[in-house]
């Protein structure tokens, strides 16, 4: 009878010492998680101030401008909800812009790669003087668009370019790069493929480099030959940066402007006028900014789209 006032008295304290302690250990948490909240706010706020500014406010003013009618000035005028892409998607004129990016996006994601994978797959080889040509093959990434342009139009000028003396010199017909809708096509993609194929064949170069030499000695020593090796070696082992390379060369050759822009402008006979050349056009030129807007979200969907293929495709293929 006299124990058990005791031994609940001394259970009390400890009791309450727990909940103490618990109730301080819970408060230490909230300020901590507080402060580390505060802290997040303070780091993020620019990067998502400037994000809000120049990306999200854009991409979604252009979602509200694409559903009506604006003037001159870009100021909404009438809603005409979905008339904007259903007139863009019925245009035979789009569609003919449509199909040119296809075409030309499609050409230079296939040979850049191609020739970056080439390219990369003999400088990485030690060779004498390897070092020159690794610099000549990754140059190009310190040309600006705008000196690349001037560089390949003295090219293919049709009477003092190079291409132009080099035809005179062996008696061929000469040929009207720039001008003739067929070979215009053609000049802009060796030009976006020669701009590209530096930053394509340095990230190449960087991967085959980081392949085991054991790899290609056991396999020199079963007698397996260089094409062989490549294909079951050196593509497998930099599969994933094959992977990288291809999504971003897609997706540089949809944004593709400056080129077009100093080198065809679009012509001739709107032969090289790429959707995005084309969003310029209509907005700076035509002053018609609800159409230009329905364009960019529709080239924002198919972007998306065959960036979506690409994941479901070439990731299969990839070795990690």
């Amino acid at each position: 009878m006299l124990k058990s006032p005791a031994t609940h008295s001394s259970t009390a304290p400890v009791t309450s010492d727990k909940a103490k302690s618990k109730a301080e250990r819970s408060e230490s948490g909230f300020w901590l998680n507080a402060k580390d909240k505060y802290y997040a706010w303070i780091f993020l706020g620019p990067s998502l101030l400037i994000l809000g500014v120049f990306i999200f406010y854009p991409m979604f003013r252009t979602l509200y401008l694409s559903l009506f009618l604006t003037n001159t000035v870009g100021k909404p005028t009438v809603f005409v909800g979905l008339s904007n892409y259903i007139n863009l998607l019925t245009s035979a004129d789009y569609l003919s812009s449509l199909g040119v990016t296809m075409v030309y996006v499609l050409a230079v994601t296939v040979i850049t790669i191609a020739l970056g994978l080439i390219l990369a797959n003999y400088a990485s080889k030690q060779l004498a003087g390897i070092g020159i040509f690794r610099t000549l093959f990754s140059a190009t990434m310190g040309v600006s668009v705008s000196v690349a342009a001037i560089f390949w139009l003295f090219i293919f000028n049709p009477s003092t370019g190079f291409l132009a003396l080099v035809s005179n010199w062996l008696h061929l017909p000469q040929i009207n790069w720039l001008t003739d809708p067929g070979w215009a096509m053609l000049a802009v993609i060796i030009t976006t493929v020669w701009m590209n194929l530096g930053f394509t064949f340095l990230i190449l170069l960087g991967a085959m480099q980081s392949v085991p030499t054991t790899l290609y000695e056991a396999a020199s020593i079963e007698g397996a030959t260089p094409r062989y090796q490549l294909f079951h070696i050196t593509i497998p082992m930099i599969s994933p940066t094959l992977f990288f390379v291809s999504i971003i060369t897609l997706i540089e050759g949809f944004k593709s402007f400056g080129l077009i822009d100093l080198m065809t402008k679009g012509g001739p006979t709107n032969a090289t006028n790429m959707l995005v050349y084309r969003i310029y056009k209509d907005a700076f030129y035509s002053g018609n900014y609800a159409q230009a807007s329905a364009e960019s979200l529709i080239l924002t969907v198919i972007i998306a789209i065959f960036t979506l293929i690409q994941f479901k495709v070439l990731e299969k293929r990839v070795n990690y």
